[in-house]
């Protein structure tokens, strides 16, 4: 949790070069600049560096009005902060309650390091100092790059092997450089989602025909991967692998026109970094039998999304003075209490959901309200077959 009150989550983006980042990135900003966005939505998205928003918004308007693509960046692994600026009004309602802003950190991790080596010490350290800087992500996306499924149609296990060999050989030499005297560690990114990139090239792949092609065409090489992964991390029960898929289109892109309102999945993001932790939370938990205490580090955000949710729930839970950064949380709840709200946070269904952000619109709760917009928001992907969320 950040200071002042700002709960500060991370995503990390994961992806051969030209696998599209740039433009995804590119669009999401943009298309949060438009008019009818800002009108209709409970925030802005506003970029902390007034310098980066300037270049993405310019990427975004190239491709709207000139059908510009943004150029490819190459070894680039500038992290992006966006603060998350609610309407007028919230403040004085927030009284009591464990945040009132949101910061979304966006990691790009430059993908001419899954494919080639780096070309001396230096470069090796900025390699491993990249890699140190985005392991506060709680969720991470690995985007499988649409245009190379179609390149390598009715053989697309070359690619997808390819692929996932990749990035697994570049952890494993990551792998002596990131842990410390050997020791897994605590903070790394739990969720990895498989994120078909370019969707707008496959038009009649749903999120569950791409699952499928991934399982039957590479299943031991996400496999592998997610050993890989285990060994880095302490607390292995806690990760998820290749469980979630979704499909992202940062345009519809044409000879001579590129429809940047036919997006796909890139309103997502937000809500994924910011719900998706506590969900599994609750989930690893209860499933896995994964002990409270030893995710310190995401109960932190998930406890205080649960309790801008269902509220303070039962103080049954015996006050207990929390080392570390879940004090603050725990000192609300209790951790008996602090698990009774995770757990209804993640059972809330459609319908509780809608009362929920309808009553904090009326109050003018509008952090509340835009996090229960996220969880329908995710709910409706998934009806639309845009998103496939594990439910282990």
């Amino acid at each position: 949790m950040g200071s002042g009150g700002t709960l500060q989550q991370e995503i990390a983006v994961f992806g051969e070069s030209g696998s599209g980042k740039t433009v995804l990135l590119s669009s999401f900003y943009g298309a949060a600049q438009e008019p009818q966005f800002v009108r209709k939505s409970l925030f802005r998205v506003v970029a902390d560096d007034f310098g980066q928003g300037a270049r993405l918004h310019q990427n975004y308007l190239g491709m709207k009005n000139s059908a510009k693509r943004p150029e490819i960046t190459r070894f680039s692994a500038t992290a992006h902060s966006f603060s998350i600026k609610l309407k007028d009004g919230d403040a004085k309602n927030n009284k009591g309650k464990p945040f009132d802003a949101l910061r979304l950190i966006w990691h790009d991790y430059p993908g001419e390091w899954f494919e080639q080596g780096v070309s001396g010490p230096e470069e090796a350290k900025r390699r491993v100092a990249t890699f140190r800087s985005l392991l506060g992500s709680d969720v991470a996306l690995l985007l499988v790059d649409g245009q190379r499924l179609l390149d390598n149609s009715g053989e697309e296990e070359r690619y997808l092997k390819s692929l996932l060999a990749n990035v697994k050989n570049a952890l494993l030499v990551l792998k002596d450089d990131l842990l410390e005297d050997g020791q897994p560690l605590v903070e790394f990114p739990r969720i990895w989602i498989m994120a078909l990139s370019k969707a707008d090239l496959l038009p009649e792949m749903n999120v569950f025909n791409f699952r499928d092609l991934v399982i039957e065409k590479a299943r031991e090489d996400l496999e592998e991967l997610r050993n890989v992964l285990e060994g880095l991390v302490e607390v292995s029960e806690a990760l998820s692998v290749g469980e979630d898929f979704m499909l992202l289109s940062s345009a519809k892109f044409e000879v001579d026109k590129i429809e940047v309102t036919k997006r796909v999945g890139l309103d997502l993001i937000l809500p994924l970094a910011a719900t998706l932790p506590f969900e599994r939370l609750a989930r690893w938990h209860e499933l896995r039998e994964v002990p409270w205490k030893v995710l310190d580090g995401l109960l932190m955000g998930a406890g205080a999304f649960a309790v801008m949710l269902v509220g303070k729930g039962r103080r049954g839970g015996i006050p207990v003075k929390a080392p570390g950064p879940i004090g603050a949380v725990v000192g609300i709840l209790g951790f008996t209490a602090l698990a009774d709200a995770l757990n209804d946070a993640a059972r809330l269904g459609s319908e509780k959901l809608e009362e929920i952000h309808s009553e904090a619109l009326a109050q003018q709760h509008f952090l509340t309200a835009t996090l229960a917009e996220f969880r329908l928001k995710l709910n409706e992907a998934e009806d639309e077959r845009v998103l496939i969320r594990s439910f282990g």
